[in-house]
């Protein structure tokens, strides 16, 4: 017997964006980049790197007279980086801080901050875990040191400590649970800890029954699944909740409907940081990903893209 299963599918149709090229004449400072040619090298926070990735690699292909190099590190680095001059370009999960833009204005520089597109943040633990509703409030008591065991979030379960692990200590998100869970004070759980990389913390709850990940959402698509409805199938993603306690009706994975409607309640914006006086390749790497292409790829892979109008529909396949 056959069974239908009903599922959202977010669709998109986007406005026509500009993309230009400019000339390729020498500055003074040696740099010879235009909008579409020329080497340059940018700055990413790592939990960004699979969509980074995609972006990169069709830009160069259309445009094969520019090469743009990744340097993927945490938020805290990349902002830096961007501050001393040391990059033109970053891509974070937050805006210029006003006492950034003041600095660089200072400077004489007109640093542009522009939305490219929304992610969120997964929860994930092992494929053996049952336990995968969590609310915002449980997530609050863990990072504070409040619940420190599943039993103390999930009454009568003997699943031991909860150890969660995040991708870096300086990365977005860190930056994300201690500002819009935690209201701007720092984790203090002693059973948090943080890796390098994101790969990293997937394989650590892979290899842990007791651990939580916190990881963007970015990296869980089956790159099989082309409806963005399935995870990596060596982890769970947790259902996450508003309401306290979590609930199966009340809860909700990072789907891309889910991030749409505000129903998941752990999103984010990321944004292409710009300080490039030059607006040469840096400038047309960022609006690449702006553009009606750069915000396909943004769909595909997942996540929501910012520019466009949204149109979802219910698709049934049946099994």
């Amino acid at each position: 017997m056959s069974k239908t299963i009903s599922y959202f599918i977010v669709g998109l149709a986007i406005s026509v964006c500009f993309f230009c090229s400019c000339n390729n004449k020498k500055s003074k400072d040696g740099r010879t980049d235009t909008y579409s040619s020329g080497a340059i090298s940018f700055v990413s926070d790592e939990s960004f790197s699979p969509i980074i990735e995609e972006e990169r690699f069709v830009f160069q292909k259309d445009y094969p007279g520019a090469q743009v190099t990744p340097i993927y590190t945490n938020e805290s680095e990349a902002i830096n980086k961007l501050l001393k001059g040391e990059t033109f370009l970053a891509f974070t999960a937050r805006d210029f801080k006003p006492s950034e833009l003041k600095s660089l204005q200072g400077q004489s520089f007109r640093p542009v901050a522009i939305k490219l597109a929304y992610d969120a943040l997964a929860f994930i633990v092992h494929k053996n875990n049952s336990d995968t509703l969590i609310s915002v409030r449980d997530i609050e008591n863990i990072m504070t040191g409040k619940a420190t065991t599943w039993g103390d979030i999930f009454k009568g379960s003997k699943r031991g400590n909860i150890t969660v692990v995040f991708d870096n200590a300086k990365s977005s998100t860190v930056h994300f649970v201690e500002d819009s869970i935690l209201g701007g004070k720092p984790i203090s759980n002693p059973n948090v800890a943080a890796v390098d990389k994101t790969e990293e913390v997937i394989k650590y709850v892979e290899e842990n029954p007791g651990s939580i990940g916190i990881i963007g959402n970015n990296w869980l698509n089956d790159k099989r699944d082309t409806t963005n409805l399935t995870f990596n199938k060596d982890i769970r993603v947790m259902g996450v909740s508003r309401i306290h306690p979590a609930t199966a009706s009340s809860s909700r994975k990072p789907y891309q409907y889910y991030i749409y409607n505000g129903q998941y309640p752990l999103t984010r914006t990321i944004y292409a940081l710009l300080n490039d006086p030059r607006q040469g390749l840096p400038w047309g790497f960022a609006h690449f990903i702006e553009s009606p292409k750069g915000q396909r790829i943004i769909l595909k892979t997942g996540l929501l893209p910012v520019l466009g109008d949204i149109n979802v529909r219910d698709v049934n396949v049946t099994e």
